[in-house]
């Protein structure tokens, strides 16, 4: 009889409380400063990233080889089968590349790993989803089988206060705007098919953007209900003022205020982040 382990990275968002509901094993990862090294959400929280933030700009590093080794091999003494690895975008992190790979180092587990394209929360919903569908006893072929498809569902936005992290990170792609700055202007940022930041839209000033994001949401829930997730950056206004926005509008099956944008994600956004990721249900 199959028993499917689910596996995710830290930059999923999916907060500890609900990884130990869900029986979800984590891959966190790692934030260096110059005097200490971090585990993503294990002895760091967004809190303290922040603060450490305003004198250094950490480097992160994709989650250890021997963590994903110990979380394979912990699930095979624990009596798992087969496992399901979902990764953030394989264009920001080598995550997925190297879950991959030390996946061939078990076979005595099968396994798949699963590049969700994008970050965030709109990569926790998909992992969020893979956890109903094994708690519903679904096949580990038929989950691997349905990730692509729901992914297609999924799609994620967000506004930054300054785009200065994004491009000390070297994040910031194809994302236009580098002078808006000057003019007050605040790309909404999205992630392409590709798994890659793209400029959705641009607005004048913080309320314009949050404005901008509820229409995206409005023109979401005309051809469909959907459900939503907002993720907060340290921006509690914008945040409230998207979720009273849009949290009752016609077709809103559900408006979820998800937490904080993790560590390792954070170190690329700084401060001033409203996000919006977006699920269209059938």
């Amino acid at each position: 009889m199959e028993k499917i382990a689910l596996i995710t990275d830290s930059a999923s968002d999916i907060n500890i409380e609900i990884l130990e509901e869900n029986n979800i094993k984590l891959l966190p990862f790692k934030l260096i400063f110059s005097d200490k090294e971090y585990e993503d959400r294990i002895d760091i929280n967004p809190e303290l990233l922040y603060k450490r933030l305003k004198n250094e700009i950490p480097k992160t590093s994709l989650p250890s080889i021997d963590r994903m080794h110990k979380v394979l091999q912990d699930a095979i003494d624990e009596g798992f089968t087969h496992a399901i690895i979902i990764t953030i975008s394989s264009a920001f992190s080598g995550t997925y590349n190297a879950a991959r790979l030390v996946c061939e180092e078990f076979p005595q587990i099968e396994t798949f790993v699963f590049d969700s394209k994008t970050l965030t929360m709109a990569e926790g919903a998909m992992v969020l989803e893979s956890a109903k569908l094994i708690k519903q006893g679904k096949t580990f072929n038929e989950i691997v089988d349905i990730l692509p498809k729901y992914r297609d569902k999924i799609d994620l936005f967000f506004t930054l206060d300054t785009l200065e992290y994004l491009q000390k990170g070297g994040r910031i792609g194809k994302v236009a705007g580098t002078v808006g700055d000057l003019l007050n202007l605040k790309p909404i940022i999205t992630v392409a098919d590709d798994g890659t930041y793209r400029t959705a839209c641009k607005a004048r000033g913080a309320k314009q953007s949050v404005s901008k994001m509820i229409n995206i949401m409005k023109d979401y829930l005309e051809h469909n209900k959907c459900r939503a997730w907002i993720i907060d950056g340290e921006s509690p206004e914008k945040v409230n003022s998207l979720y009273n926005g849009i949290k009752d509008l016609p077709n809103m099956v559900e408006c979820t205020i998800a937490g904080t944008i993790g560590p390792a994600l954070g170190v690329n956004t700084g401060p001033g982040l409203v996000g919006l990721a977006i699920e269209k249900l059938d």
